[in-house]
This record gives C-alpha cells, structure tokens and sequence, in this order.
C-alpha cells in the first residue's frame, strides 16, 4: 500500500485499486419516506389532540347555544350566552374567592415553607431529619382524616366560612410540598457560594436573600405553580368550610346540577373560566417551570 518512498498512494487509495483489490461500490443512500421524517412528529400530535380533547370538548360546549348541546355536529354559531348568564348569579364572586384564597395560600407557603426549606438544608441541628419526615406526614394523610378537627375548630376560632380560614387549611397542606421540594434545590446550589458571600461581607439571610433564591428561581416557579394548583381545584375542604360567603368557583359549579336539570351551558362555560387563572399562571412562568421540573434529573 506504499509505494518506494514509503509514502501513502493517493492516487491509487482514490481509485480503489491497491494490489489487486477492487474498489467497493459506494452506498447510495435510500430517499426515506414521509412517514419516516414525519412520524415522531405525528405521535407527539395525536397524543396531543387525545390528552386535550376533553378541554377543547368543554370550550366548544361553552360558546354552544342551549338548544344545540346536545347536537352531534360541530357546526354551530357560536354564543356567549353561557358566559353572560354567570354574571347574573353568585359566580364571579365565588370566582373572585378563589382567586384570593389561592393567591394567599400559595403566598403565605412560600414565605414560610422557603425559608424553613433552607433552614433544614444548611443548618445542622439536632432531630433535623425527624422534623422533616414530620412534615411530609401531613401529606400522607387523606383530607377527611383532618374534617372533623378542622370544623370543630372553626366553629370555635369564628373562622367558619372565611376566606382567610380557608387559605389557612390550604397553606397547612402546601407547606409539606413547598419545604421538601425546595430543599431538592438548595442542596443543588454549592455552599462555596454562600460562603463567598459570608467572605464579602453578607450575613446569613442577605447570602440566601442574594444567592440562594435567585439561583433557586426554577425551583420556586415550579413549587408555586403546584400549590396554586393545589389550592385552586380543592372541592373538599371548600364544601366543608364554606357556606356562603366563602364560596369558591369549584363549588359554584356544582350549584348548576339542580334537582330540575343540569344546566350544561353554564356548566361548560363555568368549567372554560376556572382553567384559565391556571393556564395564565403556567404560561408567565413556563420559562423558570421547565427548567425546575426538570433540575436535578442529570447529575454532574
């Protein structure tokens, strides 16, 4: 394969001739089909269309006409009828609950449940691992374990029936999720960098104020996002507590199913405006969600 100066021949390596070995036919490549450099593609949409067709069912039944609901065709002229009528009753103020009741429940667990999350992460004291198991337990339980002592206390404290009592339930379940998933993201930031920040002049609470959380960010879009979710869907606890003032929009939505008939256009268009505070919530903080459902799943 080398001629006389010892050097490689070019020419002949080109041809594909060297001491009587025919060169190989080179490979054509093969044209690939639609479905081929399409399929992925095509799975990923029809599982799409299948996990979302029960909500494009309730938004298509939600701008329905009344007399039309029950018709097969998906042709028909679209109607706010079934949003209009809900601002003749108690809804939007039952909508309006849950909004407040959310946002404060999430708020407050955040503001208690971050720090404590650190806490357990960074500081090294005595019975550390049992208080935290004792946290998750709270979450073990099924909700009805908790009715009774919840009510008779209620009933006792004046709370009965009240957004704020009702926020106060909502936060003593989302803190187990707040401080467990949280402390998965302070032992993933190095300590150096706290300890950098101790050496410049910061205090304990101003390296996690300036440190710590800015780099957790992910992790708390995606611990919120849970907790409102949490907090927004409960139908148990909001049946129990609540009576009327307190009311909350999954509740409201069962006074539509009366003894003289379901009244489905309310239902659906009732149905549409309670997914929409969650969509919205998800959509402004998709960019840190992401990257905090999936922080720790590659390890260095």
């Amino acid at each position: 394969m080398t001629s006389a100066s010892g050097t490689w021949r070019a020419d002949e390596i080109a041809l594909g001739h060297d001491e009587g070995i025919a060169a190989r036919p080179a490979r054509t490549a093969r044209p690939r089909s639609w479905l081929s450099r399409h399929g992925r593609a095509l799975a990923v949409a029809l599982l799409l269309l299948a996990v979302l067709s029960p909500f494009l069912w309730l938004v298509q039944l939600a701008f329905r006409p009344a007399a039309d609901i029950f018709e097969d065709s998906l042709l028909f002229t679209p109607t706010l009828d079934g949003f209009l009528s809900l601002l003749q009753g108690n809804f939007p103020k039952s909508f309006g609950n849950s909004l407040l009741v959310s946002t404060l429940s999430t708020g407050f667990s955040l503001v208690i449940g971050v720090p404590a999350a650190y806490a357990l992460t960074r500081w090294n004291f005595k019975g550390r691992d049992r208080i935290a198991l004792w946290i998750l337990v709270t979450r073990m339980a099924p909700p009805i374990a908790f009715t009774i002592p919840f009510f008779l206390a209620y009933q006792y404290l004046g709370l009965q029936d009240t957004v704020v009592g009702l926020a106060i339930v909502y936060l003593t379940f989302n803190l187990a999720i707040v401080i467990w998933l949280m402390q998965t993201f302070f032992e993933a930031v190095p300590a150096t960098l706290e300890e950098a920040a101790w050496i410049d002049g910061c205090g304990i609470w101003q390296a996690f104020w300036r440190v710590s959380l800015p780099l957790t960010a992910p992790g708390l879009a995606a611990t919120a996002v849970l907790c409102f979710i949490f907090s927004w869907n409960d139908f148990f606890y909001a049946l129990i507590l609540t009576r009327t003032n307190a009311i909350t929009a999954p509740v409201a939505i069962v006074n539509f199913l009366q003894y003289e008939g379901w009244e489905w256009t309310k239902i659906a268009a009732s149905g549409t405006l309670v997914m929409l505070p969650v969509v919205v919530f998800t959509v402004l903080v998709r960019k840190y969600l992401v990257r905090g459902l999936t922080a720790g799943g590659v390890k260095d």
